[in-house]
């Protein structure tokens, strides 16, 4: 982990001169030469070391002609998931509609992947490879993998029923979902499937509602954090050991899960008005007191939040080790999970504003990347 406490004192610094620049940020470490050697680009405050930069653009930086949203990072902050309407992303592209595209920040290349057809954001594993992503199948949801470098695709098991709510784990072999029984009586299972052995599938646990469980996967695959939306509970699952810890829940009884860390060791979640950030190891809870939780990077240790005070900054990252915050973006904007790169380095997000960036005259959402040294 790169983090320390005077990291801490330098990012309030930062935050202090920045304050007016909204950000987006990939989980992506780039290659050394790169941070030596920060090069301008278009929709970027600062270099790529730092600063805030629009990431739904086409690869010579036009901006993109509709909304753009729902976007996740890779722990390297190298890939970038989102969906978007717009239709000048990429040099073939000429149909509207949701769609799905993967960012190289390396490369600064965008590739549309697929068509979105529910409001369900997509997903992305770990290393970048794989990404997943809800599609209309009759009067079902199907969830379709794609593999980035081949362009093949795969879809979940979900039998006659719909999938829901996916989550890849690291090298994009597992992934976590929910399948909707809606028959009366409804119900949903939430399983582990692995695509690359012809699916073979365990069960994590079955409710009795169809209420959304938020099922969250560790890197490794190993663990799944999942909600019961009718008892307010959250649990964590073992896939090694096969047994579940939990309920485990705020002073108020309540529990909404947030996220599982990469690393599978802290469960993020809210109850009330406050976030807990749960140590699986210790058992103990660390309270985050009258802020909306909505992502934990891979190490578990910055948590990104949005203040239940309107009137601060719409997206704040905290060091939860050294206890100071840094602004994401002091203008309207909303992030999910999955939207902060490992050791805090990058988080990403969507807004409508149109003074984050130069040049921003689209007047849509559009995704933005706040990148921290």
């Amino acid at each position: 982990m790169r983090g320390n406490t005077n990291r801490g004192i330098t990012r309030r610094m930062r935050a202090a001169l920045s304050a007016a620049v909204a950000a987006c940020a990939v989980t992506a470490v780039l290659p050394a030469a790169a941070l030596a050697e920060p090069t301008a680009m278009a929709g970027v405050a600062g270099g790529r070391d730092t600063g805030v930069e629009r990431i739904s653009v086409a690869a010579d930086g036009t901006q993109g002609d509709d909304k753009s949203a729902g976007a996740s990072i890779t722990p390297d902050g190298r890939h970038i998931v989102f969906s978007s309407s717009a239709k000048n992303l990429t040099p073939d592209e000429t149909t509207g509609g949701d769609k799905v595209f993967v960012r190289d920040q390396q490369t600064s290349l965008t590739k549309r992947i697929g068509y979105l057809t529910t409001l369900q954001p997509p997903a992305i594993s770990g290393n970048g490879e794989y990404a997943a992503y809800p599609v209309q199948w009759m009067n079902n949801v199907r969830i379709r993998q794609y593999e980035v470098g081949s362009g093949r695709t795969a879809s979940a098991d979900c039998s006659a029923y719909s999938c829901d709510q996916p989550s890849l784990n690291a090298d994009g072999l597992h992934i976590a979902l929910a399948i909707l029984i809606r028959r009366p009586p409804s119900s949903q299972r939430i399983e582990v499937q692995d695509w690359n052995t012809g699916g073979t599938k365990q069960t994590v646990a079955t409710l009795g509602h169809t209420e959304p469980s938020r099922p969250s996967i560790s890197g490794d695959g190993r663990y799944v954090a999942y909600q019961d939306g009718k008892t307010q509970d959250v649990f964590v699952w073992d896939r090694t050991s096969g047994t579940t810890t939990g309920p485990i829940e705020g002073p108020s009884k309540g529990a909404t899960l947030v996220q599982l860390s990469d690393d599978g060791g802290k469960v993020v979640y809210l109850s009330g008005s406050d976030t807990y950030v749960h140590d699986l190891a210790s058992g103990t809870a660390r309270l985050v007191p009258n802020v909306r939780g909505v992502a934990i990077d891979p190490t578990g240790r910055y948590l990104l939040y949005t203040p239940n005070d309107t009137t601060g900054p719409s997206l704040t990252l905290r060091d939860l080790q050294t206890d100071t915050d840094e602004i994401v973006s002091d203008q309207p904007a909303s992030a999910g999970t999955d939207a902060v790169s490992a050791d805090g380095r990058a988080v990403v997000f969507q807004s409508t504003a149109d003074d984050i960036v130069p040049g921003d005259t689209n007047g849509k959402s559009d995704v933005f990347v706040r990148h921290f040294s």
